[in-house]
C-alpha cells in the first residue's frame, strides 16, 4: 500500500488516498483499488504539520500489519497421507553455518575456476561441498554420502560416478588449494605463524595387506591394521595450516623436515619457532631448525635424560615457587647433539640450548595413579603367566623376569620367574611431576617458553576432532588419489569447524557446535513452507556468527534459499573489516 495524490486541474486541488495495487485474475493486468479515501491536502494541512509524511508513514503501517496478518497461515492436513520414502521431508539448514566459511575462504571460486578448463559435466565444487559438510555432520563413507544428500538443503546434482571421478580431481588440485586456503586465512584473518605447532598422527585402514602407502607402523590405537601416518602443522591462533601424509612405517621424528621444507618454500615463510613433544627431539631435527635459521621449542625426556640433567631437576636450587607448589627454572647450557654428517657418520655437535624444568603437584599425582594402576595389573598378569615369556611394554615394564635364582644363580626348571621391579618404580617415583623444555630461544621467559608449550594442547584435539567428531578413520579408499583425496576433505572439515568455534568466542565445544548445527532442520508443511523446531543459546551464537536468523518457526522456500544465498556473498573489503 502507498499513498496516491491525485490533483484535479479544473480546482487546483489534491485529494490524498491509500490505496493498493493487485492483479485482475482475468485480465492478469496489475489495478488499483482504494483502501482508504483521506480528503483534501488543503483541508488536512489545517489538522496536520505535514500530511504527506504523515499518511505515507500510514501506509507503510497498514502494509506491514497487511503482511504480518498474511503471513498467519491455515495448513490442512489428510490424516490418512502416507510418507513418500522417495523424498526428504527434513532438511538441514545448519550446514549454512559451514557455508558461509566456505564462501568466505573463496573455495567455490577456487574449484570454478579451475574447472572452466576442463570437460566435465558435473561440478567439482558442488562435490566438495556435499563431501565437506557431511564429513562435519554426517561423517560417513563417500557412498552413504552421496546417498544421503538430499537432507542438505542445497541443489546438488551428481551421480555416484562423478563423486568418484571428482576424488583424482581434487588431489591433483590439493596443493593449490591448501595454498590458496592460507592465503584466505591470512587475509581474512591475519594468520600468527610466529610459532607453528607440529604433531603427527595414524589413522588405520580396515586391511590386512601393506601397499606403497598404507604399510604396517607402531599404530597410536594399538591395532595390527596397515596405517599412514598424517604431519599436520597449526598456527598460533589453533588453525590448521597445512598437512602431509607419509608411510605407514615411517618414523614420527622423520616427517617434520619435509613438512616445513613445504611450509617454508610454498608458504614463503621467513623465521618459525617449531612447537613440538619429545617425537621430534633429535639431533638432526634440532640441527634442521637451526640450519634453516629457525626456532625450536621441544618438550625433553626426564627419566631418560643424563646424569647431569636429571641433578639439576631434582636440585632445589633455582626454583621459583608460587603458592599453589607449582615450580619453575631455567638454565642455558652447551650440550651436544648427534647429527648426519656428509660421510653418513653420526657425530656429536656442540649447541647452546636453553633448558626449562618445571614441577606441576597436578602432574605428580596423575603420574603416581597412572603407575599405581600399571603396577596392579602387571601383578595380575604375573598371576596368570607365571612361566611364560612377556614382551617389555605397557605394564609390563614393571615386571622382572629372571631364569635363575639372583642369589644361588641356579636355573629354574620353569622358562622364567616374574617379579614386580620395585626398584624401577622408586627411580620413576622421584621424578613425578616434572617435565622439561629445550629450547633455541636463551632470551625468552621461562614463563613465555611453557605458554608457547602448553599451546599443543590444541593441534592434539585437532587430531582427537579428527577421529571422533569427523570420524576420519577407518578409511573406506583404497587408491593413494582418493586417499589423498579423503584426508583433504577431512583437513578443510577440521578448518571449518575451527573457524565456526573461533567465530562463536570459544563458548562451545566442537562436539556441542557440530550437534546443534546436526538439529537445525526444516520440515516441509504444505505450499512450499518449512518448519523449523530447534532454537536455544548456543543456536543464537551460531546464527550471530554469520549473520543468519534462526528464530523463525515457518519459512518459505524462497526464505530460505535467500539465506542460503547470503552466505556465499563475498566482499573482500567487509569480510576483513569483520574479522578484524
Amino acid at each position: 500500500m502507498y499513498l496516491k495524490k491525485a490533483s484535479n486541474k479544473k480546482t487546483g486541488r489534491t485529494y490524498l488516498s491509500i490505496v493498493k495495487g493487485y492483479r485482475d485474475p482475468e485480465t492478469k493486468k496489475v489495478k488499483q483499488k482504494t483502501v482508504k479515501g483521506l480528503g483534501y491536502l488543503d483541508e488536512l494541512e489545517k489538522v496536520f504539520d505535514d500530511p504527506i509524511v504523515h499518511f505515507e508513514n500510514v501506509a507503510k503501517q497498514m502494509t506491514e500489519e497487511e503482511n504480518e496478518a498474511e503471513r498467519l497461515l491455515t495448513f490442512t492436513f489428510n490424516a490418512d497421507e502416507k510418507i513418500d520414502s522417495s523424498s526428504t521431508l527434513r532438511k538441514n539448514l545448519g550446514f549454512f553455518v559451514l557455508s558461509y566459511f566456505y564462501h568466505k575462504l573463496n573455495i567455490d571460486k577456487f574449484f570454478i575456476n579451475r574447472q572452466r578448463n576442463l570437460n566435465i559435466e558435473y561440478s567439482l565444487n558442488n562435490i566438495f561441498q556435499m563431501i565437506v559438510y557431511s564429513r562435519v555432520l554426517f561423517p560417513c563413507s563417500k557412498k552413504q554420502s552421496y546417498e544421503n544428500m538430499d537432507y542438505f538443503f542445497a541443489d546438488f546434482n551428481f551421480s555416484l560416478d562423478d563423486v568418484y571421478r571428482a576424488l583424482d580431481y581434487f588431489n591433483f588440485y590439493k596443493n593449490d588449494l591448501l595454498l590458496h586456503i592460507h592465503e584466505m586465512v591470512r587475509m581474512i584473518y591475519g594468520r600468527d605463524m610466529s610459532n607453528v605447532y607440529y604433531d603427527v598422527t595414524n589413522y588405520y585402514f580396515e586391511i590386512n595387506e601393506p601397499d606403497e602407502l598404507r604399510k604396517k607402523g607402531v599404530s597410536k590405537e594399538h591395532r595390527p591394521n596397515p596405517i599412514i601416518q598424517m604431519g599436520l602443522l597449526m598456527d598460533n591462533s589453533g588453525l590448521p595450516i597445512t598437512y602431509r601424509l607419509f608411510e605407514g612405517n615411517t618414523n614420527d621424528c622423520e616427517t617434520l623436515m619435509p613438512v616445513l621444507d613445504d611450509l617454508k618454500d610454498d608458504y614463503g615463510l621467513k623465521r618459525i619457532v617449531v612447537v613440538a613433544d619429545k617425537g621430534m627431539n633429535t639431533g638432526e631435527n634440532i640441527a634442521y631448525n637451526i640450519l634453516r635459521k629457525n626456532g625450536y621449542v621441544y618438550s625433553q625426556t626426564v627419566r631418560g635424560a643424563n646424569a647431569d640433567f636429571k641433578d639439576f631437576v631434582l636440585s632445589d636450587k633455582g626454583y621459583v615457587v608460587s603458592k599453589d607448589g607449582f615450580k619453575i627454572k631455567s638454565r642455558v647450557v652447551t650440550t651436544d647433539i648427534w647429527v648426519t654428517n656428509a660421510s653418513n657418520k653420526k657425530v656429536k655437535v656442540p649447541i647452546e640450548q636453553k633448558q626449562v624444568v618445571f614441577y606441576s603437584p597436578d602432574y605428580a599425582k596423575k603420574a603416581q595413579y597412572d603407575r599405581e594402576k600399571a603396577v596392579e595389573k602387571a601383578k595380575k598378569i604375573i598371576g596368570k603367566n607365571k612361566n611364560k615369556k612377556l614382551p617389555a611394554k605397557g605394564s609390563f615394564k614393571y615386571i622382572i623376569s629372571t631364569p635363575c635364582d639372583t642369589e644361588t644363580g641356579e636355573l629354574y626348571e620353569c622358562e622364567d620367574i616374574h617379579y614386580i621391579d620395585n626398584d624401577k618404580i622408586q627411580e620413576e617415583m622421584k621424578f613425578d611431576g616434572y617435565y622439561a623444555i629445550i629450547t633455541s630461544e636463551l632470551n625468552m621467559s621461562d614463563s613465555n617458553v611453557l605458554e608457547i608449550y602448553r599451546g599443543l594442547w590444541k593441534i592434539e584435539e585437532s587430531f582427537k576432532i579428527t577421529k571422533s567428531e569427523l570420524k576420519t578413520r577407518p578409511v573406506h579408499m583404497s587408491t593413494k588419489e582418493h586417499i589423498e583425496a579423503h584426508f583433504l576433505t577431512c583437513f578443510i572439515a577440521l578448518l571449518l569447524i575451527r573457524l565456526v568455534e573461533m567465530k562463536t568466542e570459544h563458548k562451545h565445544s566442537t562436539k556441542t557446535l557440530i550437534n546443534e548445527m546436526k538439529k537445525i532442520t526444516g520440515t516441509y508443511l504444505d505450499e512450499n513452507y518449512y518448519m523449523l523446531d530447534h532454537y536455544n543459546d548456543i543456536v543464537d551464537d551460531l546464527g550471530n556468527a554469520v549473520g543468519i536468523d534462526f528464530t523463525n518457526r515457518f519459512m518459505t522456500l524462497g526464505e530460505i534459499k535467500k539465506i542460503l544465498a547470503e552466505t556465499k556473498k563475498w566482499d573482500t573489503t567487509q569480510q576483513i573489516y569483520d574479522w578484524n
